[in-house]
């Protein structure tokens, strides 16, 4: 089995910056992908970036390349999660998730383990 336990959200005014972690334990070995996703109230959960673990590369939502930065610490097996420039529209419960497939259809999907997620909330 694998855990994976995010933190550092938190409040931050538009413009500000936030880094989110994402911590595995258990079973962590293989792992394909590992990606972010956020969940804003009334709106459907979205892909914001992932890692992938085998090829290697990132990829971002259009809504966030730019402004934010994935990136690994393998010793820590911890996933890091750096926003810049933050807006208004980024507040969200940000969730951090692994698999260890490759996605039938889209690199967003097919995800079996998640973490409890974060809160990020911009505004003034």
């Amino acid at each position: 089995q694998l855990q994976l336990v995010e933190s550092g959200g938190g409040s931050v005014q538009p413009g500000g910056s936030l880094k989110l972690s994402c911590v595995a334990s258990g079973v962590t070995s293989r792992l394909n992908r590992v990606g972010w996703f956020r969940q804003a109230p009334g709106k459907r959960r979205e892909g914001v970036a992932m890692l992938f673990s085998g090829i290697g590369g990132a990829d971002y939502s259009g809504l966030v390349k730019g402004r934010f930065t994935i990136s690994r610490e393998n010793a820590k097996n911890t996933v890091y999660l750096q926003m810049n420039s933050l807006r208004p529209e980024d507040t969200a419960i940000y969730y951090c998730a692994a698999a260890r497939t490759t996605p039938t259809s889209s690199i967003w999907e097919d995800f079996p383990y998640w973490g409890q997620g974060t809160q990020v909330t911009v505004s003034s």
